[in-house]
């Protein structure tokens, strides 16, 4: 039997990887996983491309250049139409005077207080917007298999829902009837932009393993 391919996820955040083995499935038991706290003399990537697709890339391309090993790298954000894609690849931090030590409620808080102010004029019909995730896995040469997810909805007025994080509770979902912060993790996670990408990369992976040979751990 072959041994597991060793791929570098580039997150230091140990609830991705719970969650990513978790989407996958038995395909994750099929790899020999290491994340960037593995490896915590390498520098980081900034993350300065202009779209969730060239940030996923870059970043596993880079990471994948600096730990030898084959490297999978997400970016994600909300996109809204009515603010010509923005906040687009600057959703973690779109909001102008965040404090230098604040908490990610903190910045989620004040990114959804900007987003609301900006689209105080428009009207519901035309807030329409998407979450989107990008998926990229390369080595250290080229990008080797690539994925996107996205989820519909439209921005409201105000928030509502205390679960999730983020534009959660301002992303409103017209065939559910409810903001994504009023979904319960398991319905979230079942229907996500992150999820719809990894469903679409796990075919994409199944073909991988199966057609390249062991990689030495």
């Amino acid at each position: 039997m072959h041994p597991p391919k060793t791929i570098l996820l580039a997150t230091t955040n140990p609830g991705k990887m719970a969650e990513l083995t978790a989407m996958l499935g038995e395909l994750a038991e099929q790899i020999h996983w290491k994340t960037l706290a593995d490896f915590p003399h390498l520098p980081p990537i900034p993350e300065d491309g202009s779209t969730f697709a060239h940030n996923a890339r870059k970043k596993a391309l880079g990471y994948a250049q600096a730990a030898g090993l084959l490297t999978l790298a997400d970016d994600s954000g909300l996109v809204i139409d009515a603010l010509a894609g923005r906040p687009g690849v600057r959703s973690a931090r779109f909001a102008e005077q965040i404090p230098p030590n604040a908490d990610r409620k903190t910045i989620d808080r004040l990114n959804c207080e900007k987003v609301l102010r900006l689209l105080q004029t428009v009207p519901p019909e035309k807030r329409t917007a998407r979450f989107v995730c990008c998926l990229c896995l390369a080595d250290d040469k080229q990008v080797l298999l690539e994925a996107e997810g996205t989820l519909e909805g439209r921005i409201i007025d105000k928030p509502i829902g205390e679960n999730g994080f983020g534009y959660d509770p301002i992303f409103w979902i017209p065939s559910l009837k409810k903001t994504v912060a009023q979904l319960p993790p398991h319905e979230k996670n079942r229907i996500s932009h992150r999820a719809q990408a990894v469903r679409n990369f796990k075919v994409l992976l199944e073909d991988f393993l199966q057609h390249r040979g062991p990689q030495p751990r």
